[in-house]
């Protein structure tokens, strides 16, 4: 069976990549990762998801983002916005999905595994550089440069199948492959029961999704 390394950070949109995957006939490796967030309730809900979505094995890597700081996602001492701000956002973590795509891909490697999968999405999002198709095109093909596999020929792809997809979108097909959002864990600032503010920009992307879907938010709030 094909295998691939899934980034599953516990929140909706990457669940709905695992459960999407798993249609897709691939053997499934989550990848999860203690970064210095903010709270650590999303891992209880990756670790969880994981098993329901029938993972093979799932992982947890530990890296300390929050010793550069730069986010407020990262350091305690930055808040996290609640209202919508122009540009860039300070909930921006430096350079976090090429960290976290490049242990993917060394995992990948080990496995040999033909693909990796994340769910970042450029339409309904906060407008982070490393959640464009430009760069998800780009690591891939640093992918097929850098590593033992892709010089010897065994070509890896990296799938981003949200990438341009409008959070109604997603919930859809998530709820058409029997994904329970109510075990999802999407928000910046979740207090350590998994309750989500209802205030930061990913909680208002995830009300204003199941409300353009027609769908019930099962989020827990706060």
């Amino acid at each position: 069976m094909k295998r691939a390394v899934i980034l599953l950070s516990g929140g909706l949109d990457s669940v709905t990549v695992l459960a999407i995957a798993k249609q897709q006939g691939f053997e499934c490796y989550t990848l999860s990762f203690n970064y210095g967030q903010r709270h650590n309730s999303e891992l209880t809900a990756a670790a969880k998801l994981s098993k329901q979505h029938g993972a093979v094995e799932h992982k947890v890597i530990d890296i300390d983002l929050a010793a550069i700081g730069g986010s407020a996602l990262t350091d305690n001492e930055l808040a996290v916005p609640e209202q919508h701000q122009q540009g860039i956002p300070i909930t921006y973590v430096p350079a976090r999905n090429t960290v976290f795509l490049s242990i993917a891909l060394g995992w990948a490697e080990v496995l040999s595994a033909q693909a990796i999968f994340v769910g970042v999405n450029a339409v309904d999002y906060s407008g982070y550089p490393d959640c464009r198709p430009e760069f998800i095109a780009a690591f891939e093909r640093l992918a097929n440069l850098a590593t033992k596999a892709g010089v010897e020929g065994q070509k890896l792809t990296v799938h981003a199948p949200l990438i341009k997809m409008t959070k109604a979108e997603i919930i859809q097909q998530g709820t058409a492959l029997d994904v329970d959002y109510s075990q999802t864990i999407s928000c910046y600032q979740a207090d350590d029961d998994g309750r989500a503010c209802g205030c930061c920009d990913s909680c208002r992307f995830r009300k204003q999704g199941f409300e353009q879907a027609a769908l019930t938010d099962p989020t827990r709030y706060q």
